[in-house]
């Protein structure tokens, strides 16, 4: 039984006992198993990802004094020895370029563990799975809504997939990410790692991007001619060329707003 305090997003509360049992003494209250397992994230920093593939959540354990930033509104629940501090994470006209370009939110949080034994639940909007994605000093960018959290050591930029993407509904909005540590990169559905030999070639739908690494060429174009996006319902695709890691989501974000928002209720004059 734990008598330690635990906060929690209040739209992630079901229920609670007052006695609340701790089911894996080696993780937060009421964590369920873990299909990954504690891996490092930057430091001494780990993390457990849970509930894969369709609602995964991760747990990011901190020692004192380790700090995690993560995408405003991803925090699920954390310790009591966890403190927040809201920023726009390298200066005003940083944050607002990484929120129009990117797609991300202009503010980000960073937690800050004040004691021993503190930890962080983070979760994406949509359900799907979460990874982690170790970088040694290089880069990686990815698809706007894919970042969930990552080291003080890993720096999260944006940048502009080209005018032509960014007037389309399914443009092509990455984030730069540079330095040392695992990002915790989210799916909408499940995830799947493609690595490209040099000078091979592959195309998906932008809505199915998750992220690549930086010696991965790409191009936006249109899927066929105009005839075949307006009637054949795709849009644009990106075509990767290799040498380098591709992840791609089973889900598309915005064939999902399609599909809903037609059978939303119309406010009747």
């Amino acid at each position: 039984m734990s008598d330690d305090p635990f906060t929690a997003d209040d739209g992630q509360i079901l229920s609670w006992d007052r006695r609340t049992d701790n089911d894996d003494a080696s993780g937060p209250v009421g964590v369920g198993p873990s299909r990954l397992g504690k891996m490092r994230i930057g430091g001494t920093m780990r993390t457990e990802i849970s509930f894969s593939p369709a609602f995964a959540m991760a747990t990011v354990h901190l020692d004192q004094g380790e700090a995690v930033k993560a995408e405003a509104g991803a925090m699920m629940a954390m310790s009591p020895s966890i403190e927040m501090k809201t920023s726009t994470q390298g200066g005003m006209l940083k944050g607002l370029r990484r929120s129009v370009l990117g797609g991300e939110s202009f503010f980000m949080n960073t937690f800050t563990a004040s004691g021993p034994d503190a930890h962080i639940v983070v979760a994406p909007a949509l359900p799907g799975d979460i990874i982690t994605w170790p970088l040694t000093g290089n880069t990686v960018f990815l698809q706007s809504g894919s970042y969930l959290a990552s080291p003080e050591s890993i720096e999260i930029d944006s940048k502009w997939g080209g005018a032509k993407t960014f007037f389309s509904k399914e443009g092509l909005f990455m984030l730069k990410c540079s330095g040392v540590g695992d990002l915790v990169v989210s799916s909408y559905g499940a995830v799947q790692s493609i690595d490209l030999a040099a000078g091979q070639s592959y195309t998906v739908d932008t809505g199915h991007m998750v992220g690549w690494d930086e010696g991965v060429r790409y191009e936006v174009v249109k899927a066929g001619n105009w005839k075949s996006t307006v009637l054949g319902g795709e849009g644009l695709v990106v075509k990767l060329t290799g040498p380098g890691r591709v992840y791609i989501q089973t889900r598309s974000p915005e064939n999902f707003i399609d599909w809903l928002v037609p059978k939303l209720p119309t406010q009747r004059s």
